[in-house]
């Protein structure tokens, strides 16, 4: 039976808030009380907003937590870089092979003309409408317009079962449309880069928020069309504020910088993280080694999580 290998992929593009411990947390609790192996990788991949600084911060950060990991960007491992910026030539290499499907093509649709076409609908919801699927007429325009490259999505359902969200079934088609595996900028879409490096990286169970739920069947169709074994997901819900927002870079109160500055010892943070996953009766303090047996998924809640700094002490 292979050995359990799970990682931590945070985006070092700002500090890191209890948002982001909460599944770093969780994922490295599945991955030690089955004995695994911890990989921490930084998925740097947008040049615009990822920092160096953000990616040393975050790891200082999560060792004052007590998260440690067997393989990452400071302490190396067989599956080195662990850093999205240093691996594009995979996910261009990557994309090669999905190229020869035929399935891939230019779009050069903008932003404007996208929101166009589904007024009602918001970024992240928007379905494409396939408008460049079929060869424009109008070559002056693709001449001028950097292309996107997009997938052409098969018709038909995905499905897969969730650790923790269960049976899921998608109809990528219908519901997302083609999607981007390339950006006009030349930069690789998460979509690809995520599978390539899971699967690189022999990762086979992978913990994440369940805001991400929706994307999984558009990766197990590239997991598909490369030939590449899927992990087993797990996608746990998120926390959100006392106005039912969701946790964000931009809610410096619930950063761990100044959960630090206020004096507050991670093991309160670790402490009300576990009391707020149902893996202790009250909120006080705890190491999270000490979580380690008595983790199981089962006991995380179904629903958001509403938390309060203020109540972190």
């Amino acid at each position: 039976m292979r050995i359990m290998r799970g990682r931590f992929a945070p985006s070092p593009t700002g500090e890191i808030h209890l948002g982001n411990v909460w599944t770093a947390l969780l994922a490295w609790l599945q991955v030690r009380s089955a004995g695994g192996i911890m990989v921490l990788r930084m998925e740097d991949l947008d040049p615009d907003r990822s920092r160096q600084a953000y990616a040393d911060k975050l790891m200082a950060d999560m060792k004052w937590l007590g998260l440690d990991w067997d393989e990452g960007p400071d302490v190396g491992g067989p599956y080195a870089p662990y850093s999205q910026d240093k691996r594009r030539e995979l996910y261009q290499q990557a994309l090669e092979r999905v190229q020869a499907t035929g399935l891939i093509y230019p779009c050069t649709c903008t932003r404007a003309e996208l929101a166009a076409s589904a007024p009602h609908a918001d970024e992240n919801h928007r379905i494409y409408s396939g408008t460049c699927r079929q060869p424009k007429l109008d070559t002056a325009c693709q001449a001028t317009r950097r292309p996107a490259l997009r997938l052409a999505v098969p018709p038909g359902q995905s499905s897969f079962t969730d650790l923790h969200a269960g049976f899921v079934r998608q109809d990528i088609s219908q519901e997302v449309g083609d999607f981007v595996v390339r950006r006009s900028d030349g930069v690789h879409a998460y979509q690809l880069a995520v599978v390539v490096d899971d699967a690189a990286m022999e990762i086979t169970h992978v913990l994440r928020g369940n805001d991400l739920l929706s994307s999984t069947p558009r990766q197990l169709l590239i997991y598909q069309l490369l030939g590449l074994k899927a992990p087993v997901f797990t996608h746990v819900p998120l926390l959100i504020d006392p106005d039912g927002h969701r946790l964000s870079k931009r809610q410096h109160a619930l950063s761990i910088t100044a959960l630090r500055s206020k004096g507050v010892a991670p093991e309160a943070i670790i402490g009300y993280l576990a009391y707020k996953a149902k893996l202790i009766d009250a909120p006080q303090p705890v190491k999270a080694t000490e979580l380690i047996t008595s983790f199981c998924i089962t006991k995380l809640p179904a629903d958001s999580v509403v938390i309060n700094s203020d109540d972190i002490r």
